[in-house]
């Protein structure tokens, strides 16, 4: 039976949701989440809201399978560590959205309407009305940091107010914008124009302290800010001098640490509140039955739309990452130690084309080992930027030519331009090599130990080659030697069983006529 751990105070639908389906589910929301996860060390999935779900919890709990965080965001757990485990993290994006859409509306009335300090003037016997002159939201100039479904429900909501809506988010297309009534803005433009600011975007290496002094110093006077977000995406101190020089009004909603104590922000924020966003009945019942139907779907049917922290998509068989990181090793290996490549160009054939994003981060560690498969997409774009690597997927006009297959391309150079292509595929289940350059039908399984001798066509070298790996104590598993298209040169490979030392690829590479000497070993 499939064990379920609760820790947090969520809306009894998921655990009856679970139960009609014969899950074992443990809901307490009384302990911390690390006494519950040393005493139910057999769970296979964890509901969480706010609670962190560190590499130490993940580690107290060696059968977890899967993660929900009943809510969009999901910065409190270590996905990244859950994924070398080859635990799936899930959110419940849009269950909790309604429920912070409106906060943010109540925050702007709450702000331009006095409402807090008023209530608590008016409890203490003061009659301060003439202190107390507000502004209306009709017909103000509102922007809106991420088009998310928060960002775009906080439009929907305060369409009836007369609201001009700016907006930056490079995820919308300038005409799905228009529709919704918003224009697409650099975040420059928005904080120069706004009246008031709501903050909706995820916290992460990009976004930490996003909104520093570069924006803040561009917004008007008497401007509200409001963040429902995450609390990293603000540079604190940045607006607290900003805060000197100008009347802005800071509302907020969301910390480093959800627990009581001091908050770095209480001289600055004009509005502060414990995190409410979500905590509403309805966010609360609707994150519950959302995470429920998801751990539902996962387990019955294999669905696993909501993973954010996935290596690879649905649909696409991890082989064809392994192949691709394969592949690279090669090439990379092919041009010679000390030789990096400036360029890399693929193509990906029949059902492999639209992933070809998903294929970089293992193309990526073919070419730097220390990069961590578990880093996204962006990540890997990023990285390959930073090394002045340029990348290029070619558009295939034919995309059944090959089948479900891949070549991959490297350069290296700069005016002597060196080159290596190589193309590969799954075969019955099984990685293969079929080219090398101008040696097609290669046939290769890239296991093990390979060495590639690369030379001028005629006979005695495989021989020769041959007994220089004998008298060396090296045993010989297998042999492929196709010629090129020109019937000029040969690709000698060879599997052995041990490792071929540098001192006999010397040997090798004095033979005659062998102009390109190289060795592998795959998955060592």
């Amino acid at each position: 039976m499939i064990k379920v751990l609760i820790p947090t105070k969520l809306d009894k639908e998921a655990s009856e949701l679970l139960l009609e389906k014969n899950f074992n589910v443990v809901q307490n929301a009384d302990l911390p989440l690390s006494d519950l996860a040393k005493e139910h060390t057999d769970t296979n999935v964890l509901i969480v809201r706010s609670e962190k779900v560190t590499p130490d919890i993940i580690d107290a709990l060696p059968n977890l399978k899967l993660v929900v965080r009943a809510g969009a965001g999901y910065n409190t757990i270590d996905t990244k560590y859950a994924r070398t485990k080859k635990i799936d993290v899930m959110n419940t994006p849009g269950a909790n959205s309604n429920a912070v859409a409106e906060e943010v509306i109540a925050f702007y009335l709450a702000a331009y309407r006095h409402l807090i300090k008023g209530d608590i003037t008016t409890r203490q016997g003061l009659w301060e009305k003439k202190k107390l002159m507000g502004r209306e939201i009709t017909a103000k100039t509102i922007g809106i940091i991420g088009l998310g479904n928060i960002g775009q429900l906080v439009v929907k909501r305060l369409q009836g107010f007369e609201i001009k809506f700016l907006a930056f988010d490079p995820f919308i297309s300038a005409g799905n914008a228009e529709k919704m009534g918003v224009k697409l803005c650099s975040m420059e433009e928005i904080f120069k124009e706004a009246d008031c600011i709501s903050l909706h975007i995820p916290e992460n290496e990009k976004t930490k302290g996003i909104i520093n002094n570069s924006l803040l110093k561009n917004l008007k006077d008497g401007a509200v800010l409001i963040n429902c977000a995450r609390s990293g995406i603000i540079n604190e101190e940045d607006l607290r001098n900003i805060k000197k020089e100008k009347t802005i009004i800071f509302c907020n909603d969301v910390y480093p640490k959800d627990a009581p104590g001091e908050k770095s922000i209480t001289d600055i924020a004009d509005i502060m509140l414990p995190h409410l966003g979500a905590s509403t009945f309805e966010a609360n019942y609707n994150a519950a039955k959302r995470s429920a139907e998801q751990i539902i779907d996962y387990y019955e049917k294999g669905i696993t739309t909501f993973v954010v922290n996935k290596n690879l998509p649905d649909g696409l068989d991890e082989k064809y990452q392994e192949l691709a990181n394969v592949i690279t090793v090669i090439a990379r290996a092919y041009l010679g130690k000390g030789n990096s490549p400036h360029k890399i160009e693929t193509s990906f054939y029949g059902k492999l084309n639209p992933y070809s994003k998903w294929l970089l981060k293992p193309i990526l560690k073919g070419l730097c080992t220390k990069f961590s498969t578990t880093e996204d997409t962006n990540t890997a774009e990023s990285f390959l930027k930073q090394c002045g690597i340029h990348v290029e997927n070619r558009k295939i006009e034919k995309l059944d030519k090959y089948d479900e297959s891949m070549t991959i391309d490297l350069f290296e150079g700069d005016k002597v331009i060196k080159k290596v292509s190589i193309r590969g595929t799954i075969t019955e289940g099984n990685l293969m090599i079929t080219r090398i350059n101008d040696f097609d039908k290669l046939f290769l399984d890239p296991s093990g130990h390979i060495l590639f001798v690369e030379y001028k066509d005629k006979p005695g070298v495989i021989g020769k080659i041959s007994t220089i790996l004998g008298d060396n104590g090296i045993n010989i598993v297998g042999i492929r030697s196709p010629l090129d298209t020109k019937q000029t040169n040969s690709l000698l490979t060879i599997k052995t069983e041990q490792k071929i030392s540098e001192r006999v690829l010397d040997i090798i590479k004095q033979t005659e006529s062998a102009h390109n000497v190289f060795f592998v070993s795959i998955n060592d």
